[in-house]
């Protein structure tokens, strides 16, 4: 799996770009470009390195597991300055944004599963990944007796037996807060487990149910076994007060699954004001720890 450690400088000439991303996770093998595996970050660099003529790289504020889906990815790039009269034949027609020529350029070469859909001059000291404030994420169940609508079957995972909301909503209060999420991730060597979870909320409306998540950041697979034990509350299995001891372990729990990739959409990210943005990225680079009673 490719590093994405993002470019911090964007000197030499270089002018970096903000993209707006949405895909279809089903046919990828997560975001991150990884050799020999058709993934949404290697897709989008053999496009615009058509488009611009030059080889570049693509860094995502989120790192979408296999199947995991997003409406709301933001990425950036650095591309040379003399790259951009490449790009496109012509000029934005007057009073539309600069780059959307480049994005119905982009729409030729991309595959229908991944769509760019918009494109700026980044600000100053803009990192797409290490600039965010919160990510956010929805994931969508359906309780319905046939399953999900055929419209809706890659985006929405069937869910068989009952699910008590009121349950997942009590037990998903004790993990909102800054916590160390170690059960809920699965290992990477040097990375920090420690997340601040700002939003764990279950909604019901008829056999559709769906959960929004939002946290600062998210470890590998987090989100997914955030679910899959709450999951395990609604059924009855674990009670509520149960996910509050899972806080307490030091390494990926064994006793919930995580919940099926197609459910998972990335829905948006957020940044703070332009004057923040480099503050914000040293921040987020410091080690996170917690304190110790």
């Amino acid at each position: 799996m490719s590093t994405n450690e993002p470019v911090t400088d964007s000197g030499g000439g270089l002018v970096r770009l903000r993209l707006d991303i949405a895909y279809d996770g089903t046919e990828f093998t997560g975001w991150a470009a990884q050799e020999g595996h058709r993934t949404v970050a290697g897709v989008l660099e053999d496009a615009l390195t058509t488009v611009f003529r030059e080889p570049v790289r693509v860094f995502g504020a989120g790192r979408t597991d296999t199947g995991v889906h997003a409406t709301g990815q933001v990425a950036h790039l650095d591309v040379p300055a003399d790259a951009l009269a490449h790009a496109y034949p012509r000029h934005a027609r007057p009073g539309e944004p600069e780059f959307l020529p480049l994005v119905r350029r982009l729409a030729r070469f991309l595959p229908q599963d991944v769509r760019v859909r918009g494109i700026k001059r980044a600000a100053a000291g803009f990192d797409a990944r290490f600039s965010a404030l919160r990510r956010h994420y929805e994931y969508r169940l359906s309780l319905a007796p046939y399953g999900v609508e055929p419209q809706s079957a890659r985006y929405v995972t069937p869910w068989p037996k009952p699910l008590d909301v009121d349950a997942m909503n009590s037990a998903s209060r004790h993990l909102v807060g800054l916590h160390d999420f170690a059960a809920f991730c699965r290992h990477r060597p040097g990375a920090t487990t420690i997340r601040d979870l700002q939003r764990l909320d279950w909604v019901r409306d008829g056999d559709a149910v769906t959960v929004y998540v939002t946290a600062d950041a998210f470890c590998w697979s987090m989100v997914r076994s955030l679910v899959g034990a709450l999951l395990a509350v609604g059924e009855g299995r674990r009670e509520p007060s149960w996910c509050a001891t899972l806080l307490t372990a030091h390494s990926r729990s064994s006793d919930f699954a995580a919940a099926p990739a197609r459910g998972l959409t990335l829905t948006g990210v957020d940044y703070p004001p332009d004057d923040e943005l480099a503050a914000r990225i040293m921040i987020t680079r410091d080690l996170r720890t917690l304190d110790k009673p």
